[in-house]
């Protein structure tokens, strides 16, 4: 069964979240204006808005108001965004292309590059921090979002990918890099999701195990299309993680094994969810992951 109702769903989230991000990003002509430009360029440049969408998604599932998550699931979308930035830097992925516009140091240059991720990640905590709910409750969103970022999480990924290029990697070391560098982050997205609106521990532990799962199936199939995919359709660079000798799925089991690691991925999210009261979407968004390979 197609998960036909996806893109209609998550164009409604990242309506809500693009309005949002634009009243909390640092207006346009507020020195120093290339800094908040920049911001604001990569921030709100064209996107599915998937974690956001996640943390939302899970908040609605675990039986929460997915509006309380709004301005976490912003934050969310910031650091990732932060992340997007320095990931296309010419120090790392050196990509001329994102979301199918010039990226932050093409259009912006190097330097306000660096400086506009560094900020975002600055705001991200900053609106985090101003959340309208119990402080405990704030807190622990916070920590969530750091333990996912730094050196245990999407930072350790993204360092231990650089690190591996060019190199033979077995299983144990591929998993660990998509664990870290994009399934920390939507898992954490998933159980702040619960956090902030309140819901039981129980179902933040669960949707967080969901959002790991979600989270390798998204990256597997990420792999896959940028083998299989044009720039156009991609919105970047096609074919790059072979040219840079990535460590990726394709690389080390091929296309068809790598298509069927996905679908098992998102399988072992969606068993995650059941029990949860209204877990519709978020087993529409672990189908959604896999469906794009088809």
């Amino acid at each position: 069964m197609r998960a036909v109702g996806v893109p209609t769903q998550l164009k409604a989230y990242a309506e809500r979240v693009n309005a949002r991000l634009a009243d909390l990003l640092p207006p346009e002509n507020k020195p120093p204006a290339p800094l908040h430009a920049a911001m604001r360029y990569s921030c709100l440049a064209p996107g599915k808005r998937l974690r956001p969408a996640l943390a939302m998604a899970a908040a609605e599932a675990s039986g929460g108001d997915p509006a309380t998550v709004l301005d976490a699931a912003c934050a969310i979308e910031m650091v990732h965004c932060f992340s997007l930035i320095h990931d296309d830097l010419p120090a790392l992925d050196d990509d001329d292309l994102r979301r199918g516009m010039p990226t932050c140091h093409v259009k912006f240059g190097e330097a306000v590059a660096i400086l506009a991720g560094d900020a975002l990640f600055a705001l991200a905590f900053d609106t985090l921090g101003h959340l309208p709910i119990p402080a405990d409750r704030a807190l622990r969103a916070v920590r969530l979002l750091t333990g996912a970022t730094g050196s245990d999480g999407l930072v350790a990924g993204e360092t231990t990918d650089i690190l591996s290029e060019g190199t033979p990697v077995d299983a144990e070391t591929l998993e660990r890099i998509h664990a870290l560098k994009t399934g920390a982050l939507i898992a954490a997205s998933c159980e702040i999701g619960v956090v902030v609106s309140g819901g039981a521990d129980e179902d933040a532990s669960r949707l967080r195990e969901y959002g790991a799962a979600i989270g390798l199936a998204f990256q597997i199939a990420d792999d896959v299309l940028n083998e299989t995919s044009t720039p156009e359709q991609l919105g970047k660079a096609a074919g790059s993680d072979r040219a840079r000798q990535k460590a990726t799925y394709p690389a080390l089991y091929g296309l068809d094994r790598s298509r069927e690691a996905a679908r098992e991925a998102a399988d072992r999210g969606i068993a995650l969810l059941e029990g949860l009261p209204h877990p519709e979407l978020l087993r529409d968004l672990a189908r959604f992951s896999v469906e794009r390979l088809t």
